[in-house]
């Protein structure tokens, strides 16, 4: 990257990215209805901010599954809690009746002791030291009652009994929980408060002005259980000692509905907001993303006020908006602020474009929300399989999906190019512009993907128009390298040649014919070197003599003695590269036509938009070949260091392409920030002893609307069986033993000409498949696929119906 915000896109050959003319902030298409031009519609709740851009950046992307659109997203609302049924209801009254009547009988028959309050006593009286208790009154005069403390003590336990059999044999677990402990935060502790203070309120009615009725017997039985375990009166005349008890009280009665209401995570919570409330930046999260409050809290206001008026006038898009925000955290990571700052206050919106210059594609077909880097192509069906997050949502791809590369499978007419490939193309294309990824696009013969201003590189096979040329070496200077990508374009879906002995034979001549001529040989020369070429090995083995490099006359001897043997893997690689060795692609793949040559390897080190169109008229053959060239390439160049971009590789025609090779590279494409696209007609298309190890590589797979019975136990097998809950009702026959029940079953079966019978009902948990194969051949409507997905984290949305036409 330049001083200046701009980047070099230098590493392709000779010549630079082609630039399109025009200045770099001009408008890419008109406005939209509704917002600015390719940005997505703005729900209907959200404020109306200074601009489209604004409202963009504004709304709201919640965190969701994986496949959930979250631009606009509501996460789905908690249940609403069931009514209790009236059997739960009466189920906690019938005891807590019960225990009441039980309670009022004691205390009118039992004991007619009633509380009063602590007097004055001395050493003599010793009996009366702790509770003091009014005796029982015979002929209107008082009569002291020893023991009285004892009676106390068993009250207090009697009522204990009591409360814990209310609550046992009571549905109060079940009326709590319905109640308080569904209730979201802070609701739950404050009505766990309430009933606190209720609880309060009946063991300590004199601190409760209100309240008239007498303390449940929790207290005094304690104050009397101590002077008869301890008689000890000092005790009770310390207060210290009452006002410990009384604590202790306290607690015991409160710490129940503490826990109850949640009071100490509760607790922890305010606590660490307050904490993080108090740090630099809290609140960025809440202010307006259109104001740039990262700029700000990182002392950067006078760039923020620069981009804010840029928003708000309507001369950002939603692109440079997220160029931006990429730049910033490099140079946040980089210590590199100072100089971001100048560059935004030089530059504003147009810093840090493209190298092409574009700041927008000429046109949009999908939604595409930049800041999310995701894509919409779809709604999720609200079916009964689908979990709650999905029903309704919008369904999306972005590249923590793609990253595990996609497989669909769909025969013609189906959508796949429509509704998935040309919009993660766009997606990629766009996201280019940010400096966040690269892409190559393979088209199929005759129908290219996306219009021609959208891409850098554009690599017409057979049309002599073509600006671009594909070096089928990919910028390679080593020998096996070449020779390995080589043999996997021409060899890999042989079984007669193995790729290993075909790198073998391609290494021992372009090793050697590189030493002499400093660059690898056309494929006329391969061809002819192959085929065994007796004037040509000829000159070779004399230039290398000539130069005194034996070690490459010996691979070229070894090379000219396997020529002509019955395991001899030249003819068939000779035969291959005829297909290629054809006069309608004499100036590609390095032949010396007017085309620039073009390396892939550029697509590890620059946000490349590059596609590769396949030639038509009777060369699929030839169009298969390069489709694996690519791909082999493609492996090739993105296991080189580390990249700070994304890379991806769409293949809209995966037919013949699939080796044992290419599937083992695709494993380990997720480890090196890159993916690929396969579209196939039907599974046929790859070899069978290749499916199972085909669907285990990829870590997104796509079933459209039409597909047969045996593509569809494949996707059947991978996505394998759930256990689900059957619920069985079976009708049996009652038979009658008595006389009169026989009697009254016959009469019931005269009159409604049915036999009496019972509902037997089973419930169960079985083990099924997500879906069948017969499901998905003859269950999935048209404009519509089923669709599961993986991340790079390991997190997984199970294969759901995915409505592509909204």
């Amino acid at each position: 990257m330049d001083s200046d915000g701009t980047q070099d896109a230098r590493g392709t050959h000779a010549g630079p990215v082609p630039r399109p003319a025009g200045p770099p902030d001009a408008p890419a298409a008109p406005p939209r209805p509704g917002g600015a031009p390719g940005l997505p519609p703005v729900p209907a709740q959200a404020p109306r901010p200074a601009s489209a851009v604004a409202a963009w950046l504004d709304t709201a992307r919640p965190a969701a599954r994986p496949g959930i659109w979250r631009y606009g997203y509501r996460p789905p609302k908690p249940a609403a809690p069931e009514r209790l049924a009236p059997v739960t209801v009466a189920g906690m009254l019938v005891p807590l009746a019960l225990a009441a009547l039980v309670w009022s009988l004691w205390q009118r028959g039992v004991t007619s002791y009633q509380m009063a309050p602590l007097r004055a006593f001395t050493p003599d009286d010793w009996w009366w030291a702790g509770t003091v208790v009014s005796p029982k009154v015979f002929a209107g005069e008082p009569v002291p009652s020893p023991g009285a403390e004892a009676l106390v003590v068993y009250e207090g336990v009697s009522f204990a009994v009591l409360a814990v059999a209310v609550a046992v044999l009571g549905s109060w677990r079940a009326i709590v929980r319905h109640y308080v402990a569904r209730r979201p935060q802070p609701a739950r502790a404050l009505v766990a408060a309430l009933l606190a203070l209720v609880a309060l309120g009946l063991v300590f009615p004199d601190a409760f002005p209100l309240a008239g009725w007498s303390p449940v017997p929790v207290v005094d039985p304690l104050l009397s259980l101590t002077v008869l375990i301890t008689d000890g009166y000092d005790l009770m005349a310390s207060s210290f000692f009452t006002n410990t008890l009384y604590t202790v009280v306290t607690l015991l009665v409160v710490w129940p509905f503490a826990r109850l209401g949640g009071w100490p995570a509760y607790a922890r919570h305010l606590l660490a907001t307050r904490r993080g409330s108090a740090g630099p930046g809290a609140d960025a999260a809440e202010r307006p993303r259109s104001q740039w409050p990262e700029l700000r809290d990182a002392g950067l206001g006078e760039a923020a006020d620069r981009l804010t008026a840029e928003v708000a006038g309507g001369r950002m898009n939603d692109v440079d908006c997220t160029r931006v925000e990429r730049a910033f955290a490099a140079a946040r990571r980089g210590g590199t602020q100072a100089a971001f700052r100048d560059t935004v206050l030089r530059q504003a919106g147009a810093a840090w474009t493209h190298p092409s210059g574009a700041r927008d594609l000429p046109r949009r077909s999908a939604r595409h929300d930049l800041l999310t880097e995701q894509v919409r192509i779809g709604s999720w069906v609200p079916a009964d399989r689908a979990p709650e997050p999905y029903r309704g949502a919008g369904a999306a791809l972005g590249p923590d999906a793609l990253a595990t590369s996609l497989l669909a499978v769909g025969p013609s007419g189906s959508g796949k190019t429509r509704t998935l490939v040309e919009p993660v193309t766009e997606a990629l294309a766009l996201q280019a512009l940010t400096g966040r990824c690269a892409v190559v696009a393979v088209s199929a013969a005759g129908s290219p993907l996306g219009a021609d201003d959208c891409f850098d590189v554009i690599v017409r096979i057979g049309d002599p128009s073509s600006v671009h040329d594909l070096d089928p070496y990919a910028e390679s200077d080593d020998p096996d390298e070449a020779a390995a990508v080589l043999a996997e374009a021409l060899a890999g879906d042989l079984d007669t040649a193995g790729t290993r002995s075909a790198a073998t034979a391609l290494a021992q001549l372009l090793g050697p014919f590189r030493a002499v001529h400093a660059r690898f040989p056309t494929l006329p020369e391969l061809r002819g070197l192959l085929e065994g070429d007796e004037a040509a090995l000829t000159r070779l083995r004399e230039a290398l003599a000539a130069s005194g490099d034996d070690v490459m006359r010996r691979e070229l001897d070894a090379r000219v003695r396997q020529t002509g043997a019955p395991d001899d893997t030249g003819r068939t690689l000779a035969d291959r590269l005829a297909l290629l060795d054809r006069p309608v692609f004499a100036g590609f793949f390095g032949g010396g036509g007017p085309g620039r040559p073009f390396s892939l390897r550029a697509v590890a080190h620059h946000p490349l938009r590059v596609r590769i169109d396949l030639p038509e008229r009777g060369h699929e053959e030839a169009g298969r070949l390069i489709t694996r060239l690519v791909l082999a390439q493609f492996h090739a160049v993105v296991r080189e260091g580390r990249r700070a971009h994304f890379a991806f590789l769409v293949l809209d025609d995966a037919t013949g392409t699939v080796t044992a090779e290419s599937v083992r590279r695709i494993q380990r494409l997720r480890s090196q920030n890159a993916g690929v696209l396969l579209a196939l007609r039907t599974v046929a298309d790859v070899p069978e002893a290749l499916h199972g190890p085909l669907y285990g590589a990829v870590g997104c797979r796509m079933a459209f609307s039409g597909v047969t019975t045996w593509d569809g136990n494949r996707f059947a097998q991978t996505w394998g069986t759930e256990w689900v809950e059957t619920t069985e009702v079976a009708q049996h026959t009652v038979f009658a033993d008595q006389p009169m029940t026989r009697a009254l079953h016959a009469l019931r079966k005269l009159v409604t000409g049915k036999a009496v019978t019972t509902d037997a009902v089973t419930v169960r948990q079985v083990e099924r498949e997500r879906w069948s194969a017969s499901e998905l051949a003859h269950a999935v409507p048209a404009g519509h696929a089923v669709l599961s997905l993986t991340t790079v984290d390991g997190e997984h949305a199970p294969p759901l119906l995915v409505d592509l036409r909204g």
